[in-house]
């Protein structure tokens, strides 16, 4: 399923909207659809050069499966169907720019970019996930040498690694999950961590454990020292543990060491920031700032779950808050999808027929 295609800004312009959302990851892409059930438009920057966010970055092509209605679907395929379900809204996005200053102004907020861009708001939605989010590289000699040609630190295609001799890094939820889906298509797999213990859910653990018991995968508890090859070209990585050193043949290598988030000029925004996550009430999702609201992995509250269903249900609760800002004059008369034929107008493209 292909993405549909964005509305995207010239850097360095100026612009009035509605909304400023920053982060164009699933919850992200949500808030553009609930804030324009409400007639409020939106929009939205992101650093990254499409929108998506970790789901389009990091696991394109890994299941998620907690998406209600729908039993599995990849982090691609859920960005794909999030654009198309929001592309009646027409929102503006802008991509490859991080937001960089915020100020106040007698109408909402002023919001300027890295690269110029200047617009005028009335509410502003933080929906940044953990911040801006590098792979942590391993403490590898001479590993730059390989980095984008045959070694690498997330899966965007799948299927290019199809028949590798295949060694992945690491011992966490990431390390696991590739290790189980790529092993019906790599030639082989050796998962390599400095100790037999794993990070990742159980499931998991048990399911590759399974996989080595039958003799489908490699396991191998050890530290990796180096790496061999020519050319950006791995050939074979160095490793030592208790029985001595070894090389463990392959041609690629999936290095899954965490992530470094950074959460960059939004901590100069002046909120009340804990662990770099932003403190909102549950009933509107706004943040101790007036007008600012966040949403999403950044947003911090009491019993809050980092799962993608749940900054889908505060996105929408934060629409009804951010509505009464740019509607002040406005009653928000809220209606059911299924009988606000006006939505569904917007939405389908079609006049609904009478009940």
């Amino acid at each position: 399923m292909g993405v549909t295609s964005v509305q995207s800004a010239a850097p360095g312009e100026t612009h009035q909207t509605d909304a400023v959302i920053i982060g164009a990851g699933p919850c992200g892409l949500f808030a553009v659809f609930e804030l324009g059930l409400l007639g409020i438009k939106a929009h939205v920057i992101d650093i990254q050069d499409k929108p998506g966010g970790q789901c389009a970055e990091l696991y394109p092509e890994k299941p998620i499966l907690d998406i209600p209605g729908i039993p599995v679907v990849t982090g691609a395929d859920l960005v794909s169907r999030l654009m198309e379900q929001i592309a009646p809204f027409n929102a503006v996005f802008h991509l490859n720019e991080m937001a960089d200053s915020l100020e106040k102004t007698g109408h909402g907020w002023r919001l300027a970019t890295d690269l110029g861009t200047t617009i005028d708001a009335k509410v502003i939605v933080i929906a940044a996930g953990g911040g801006s989010f590098t792979p942590k590289k391993p403490p590898i000699p001479g590993i730059d040498d390989y980095e984008g040609k045959s070694v690498f630190y997330a899966v965007r295609k799948r299927d290019a690694f199809a028949g590798k001799t295949l060694v992945i890094a690491g011992g966490g939820d990431s390390a696991l999950d590739w290790t189980l889906n790529l092993e019906p298509i790599a030639k082989r797999i050796t998962l390599i961590h400095r100790r037999d213990e794993f990070r990742g859910a159980p499931e998991s653990v048990s399911r590759m454990r399974a996989l080595v018991e039958a003799g489908k995968i490699d396991l191998k508890i050890a530290q990796i020292k180096g790496l061999e090859g020519a050319d950006g070209r791995i050939s074979g990585v160095a490793v030592e543990n208790a029985d001595g050193a070894a090389i463990v043949p392959c041609d690629t290598m999936l290095a899954f060491y965490g992530l470094t988030m950074k959460l960059g000029p939004i901590a100069d925004f002046g909120l009340n920031l804990n662990e770099n996550r932003i403190a909102v009430d549950t009933e509107k999702f706004e943040s101790s700032t007036p007008g600012i609201f966040c949403i999403g992995d950044m947003a911090n509250y009491p019993g809050k779950l980092k799962l993608i269903l749940s900054g889908f249900h505060e996105s929408a609760l934060m629409s009804h808050g951010a509505f009464h800002y740019v509607f002040p004059d406005k009653k928000l008369k809220f209606q059911h999808t299924t009988s606000a034929k006006e939505l569904q107008k917007t939405v389908t493209g079609t006049t609904p027929m009478d009940d």
